[in-house]
């Protein structure tokens, strides 16, 4: 295998570990919205909730298949993330409906974060960098302000 081969592979598998994690978020995420949703009593609410679970099943696609391109084997759990998704439905339970949204809320700035600090490793390839930037964290953007909006 010559240097650039080499390179090039070294590259991939960074972008491929940093894709995996961003998954795990999303798994995570999709994790917490099922649950929420089984606690929200609020019919509009629920609509709102519906449609982010939707977007972070979307974005878990995309990663599934960026991952899969770069011939890497996407996670399937959410892992440490999933202590969040059982924090969310702990709150829910004992806090209410707004609580629980703002807890969501706080998750999908949190999933913005983590969605930068990739933006920002060189070991990330500029077309997950791509897809970051102008799918993934717009429509996490979207979410805070439709869930600051529930809280209104």
């Amino acid at each position: 295998m010559n240097l650039t081969t080499h390179i090039l592979m070294k590259e991939k598998q960074n972008c491929i570990s940093a894709c995996n994690k961003l998954l795990r978020g999303e798994i995570s995420a999709i994790e917490t919205y099922q649950q929420a949703l089984e606690k929200i009593d609020d019919s509009p609410r629920l609509a709102v909730l519906e449609e982010i679970l939707e977007d972070h099943q979307k974005n878990t696609g995309a990663l599934r298949n960026h991952i899969s391109s770069m011939g890497g084997i996407p996670d399937t759990a959410s892992g440490l993330w999933g202590n969040f998704a059982r924090a969310v439905e702990g709150t829910a339970k004992l806090l209410g409906d707004s609580a629980t949204i703002t807890a969501l809320k706080q998750g999908e700035e949190h999933g913005i974060d983590e969605y930068r600090t990739a933006l920002n490793d060189p070991n990330v390839m500029a077309e997950a960098k791509v897809m970051f930037r102008d799918v993934l964290i717009p429509r996490l953007q979207k979410h805070v302000t439709q869930l600051e909006r529930l809280t209104a």
